[in-house]
């Protein structure tokens, strides 16, 4: 079965063919990088506008890499959410009007789930597993029985840990995107220079919750009452110990849940898993197998749509033609231990 994945909820214009939801025909990614780095952060009405002068053109360039016809598919998947939504807006009228004229079915993703299952796209993964869905705007650690049973152990309060690095970045004006930039940084500093505080969330329901507004609070306002005054004050130092308590913050929230449920089975997946010190750190930790895509798959991308896109239509499950955008995340099962 081939199916075409359609990503732009936000700044890559993104399509892709897989089959069977597992090989990867094709995955075209285009980014506005360049276009929002002036503004040191996504701009939604240029984001919108660049993904309406490109879905068609990403949309052939994809069809045309993996060597089909559009006539050739069996169903499209398309992200409806979450987002900025006229950005997701683009994609999903182009997913409606090619599902029309073609009479092939199509679903509407939420790509935070898509998002989790990226990894299975390069490995042969077990269920159940623990999730751990680390991105710009979202922080989850979850418990998965399948690839649509997500069951929320914990999230973030505050700000997401992507988010976080964005904004760090963008006040000390390291450059953008702030996370890319903050790891490259890193390597050149010594994360002993500054002793960032870590919340305490430890009462009531926030067994597995994580905050990161403390932190970017204090690397931004209260720099000087962390030093440690062997190490000088450099940028690069600051990157190093913001990256290393950020990515400390919720390794310490994963070894708790990987304890309490007995699952040594890991998962992660989104933006964040791209950092090299976060895939330092959990491929360290004793006795698990820990899993995360490669740096292709770590962003938004089609790929993942059309993957998850596939057991959905597989299993006769598609969008009417009523189906909206939706700029918030799906309700998730929430449970707390």
């Amino acid at each position: 079965m081939l199916i075409l994945g359609i990503e732009s909820s936000c700044d890559e214009c993104s399509v892709a063919v897989v089959e069977d939801g597992k090989k990867i025909l094709s995955n075209v990614i285009a980014t506005q990088i360049d276009l929002h780095r002036p503004f040191m952060g996504v701009v939604p009405e240029i984001a919108s506008r660049i993904h309406t002068e490109w879905i068609y053109p990403v949309v052939e360039e994809s069809l045309e890499k993996a060597g089909v016809k559009k006539e050739d598919l069996h169903g499209i998947a398309v992200t409806n959410r979450p987002g900025l939504v006229g950005s997701l807006l683009v994609g999903l009228s182009f997913a409606k009007g090619l599902s029309w004229s073609l009479g092939i079915p199509f679903i509407g993703v939420d790509h935070i789930r898509a998002h989790l299952y990226a990894p299975h796209l390069e490995y042969e993964i077990e269920y159940p597993y623990l999730g751990l869905l680390v991105s710009g705007g979202h922080t989850i650690i979850s418990k998965v029985s399948g690839f649509d049973d997500i069951e929320v152990m914990g999230t973030t309060i505050d700000d997401a840990c992507g988010e976080a690095f964005d904004k760090v970045a963008k006040f000390y004006n390291f450059g953008y995107p702030g996370g890319v930039i903050i790891d490259k940084m890193s390597s050149q500093g010594d994360s002993r220079a500054f002793q960032f505080p870590k919340p305490n969330l430890h009462k009531g329901n926030h067994t597995y919750d994580v905050s990161y507004s403390g932190l970017k609070t204090a690397v931004i306002n209260q720099l000087d009452q962390f030093h440690n005054k062997e190490y000088e004050k450099t940028p690069e130092n600051i990157a190093a110990s913001f990256q290393k308590t950020a990515i400390d913050i919720l390794m310490k929230r994963l070894k708790k849940a990987i304890k309490n449920t007995g699952i040594n089975r890991v998962v992660s997946g989104g933006g964040v898993t791209a950092n090299t010190y976060f895939r330092k750190t959990i491929s360290e930790i004793y006795g698990i197998e820990a899993y995360y895509p490669s740096l292709e798959l770590c962003t938004d991308n089609g790929a993942m749509i059309a993957a998850i896109g596939y057991h959905y239509l597989n299993k006769g499950i598609y969008s009417g033609f009523e189906t909206n955008a939706m700029a918030r995340v799906a309700s998730f099962r929430r449970k707390y231990p």
